[in-house]
């Protein structure tokens, strides 16, 4: 990523901003209470980067135990990782932005919470998307068929984080 921007945690000061990037690049958008709930309970791994004092992209994740494979002991469960969001503005796209976000992020979610997988889900026609993640080591896993509200397929793409 360019020295011009840099990456920082989500503050609630961001929220207009991330809700407006939000709106501006995705088919998908979330309420206010969503993005404060995740900066609440996740804060190291929803992420911000900034050019000149304005944020031009974010990666909002959480961290989830998975109960589906192990032991309903919670502490023997292993976390993974969850992509929920993340958005470049057009005129910053290609500058490795988007790349510096979700790597910050999977860093996060090693160091802080523990997680060993990280998974996210995408619209399977999203093909710049898809190759930023595969760029970033995740691999599709298999389509969920009409995910999305509009009826479109997607990807669950996942990637081992140790």
């Amino acid at each position: 990523m360019p020295p011009s921007y840099i990456l920082r945690r989500f503050e609630l000061r961001d929220l207009p901003r991330v809700i407006s990037i939000n709106r501006r690049c995705l088919p998908e958008n979330y309420s206010e209470s969503f993005f404060i709930s995740h900066h609440e309970n996740f804060p190291e791994i929803f992420l911000v980067a900034e050019k000149d004092g304005e944020v031009v992209g974010y990666v909002m994740c959480r961290v989830e135990i998975d109960f589906s494979q192990f032991s309903l002991i919670p502490f023997s469960s292993p976390k993974k990782g969850h992509i929920i969001s993340i958005a470049v503005l057009p005129e910053h796209q290609r500058k490795g932005i988007g790349r510096a976000l979700i790597e910050k992020a999977l860093e996060n979610m090693v160091k802080i919470y523990n997680a060993k997988r990280c998974y996210l889900e995408v619209r399977v026609s999203n093909y710049p998307a898809i190759n930023l993640y595969k760029k970033t080591g995740f691999e599709v896993q298999r389509i969920i068929r009409g995910y999305y509200a509009d009826g479109e397929n997607a990807y669950i793409m996942s990637k081992d984080l140790q």
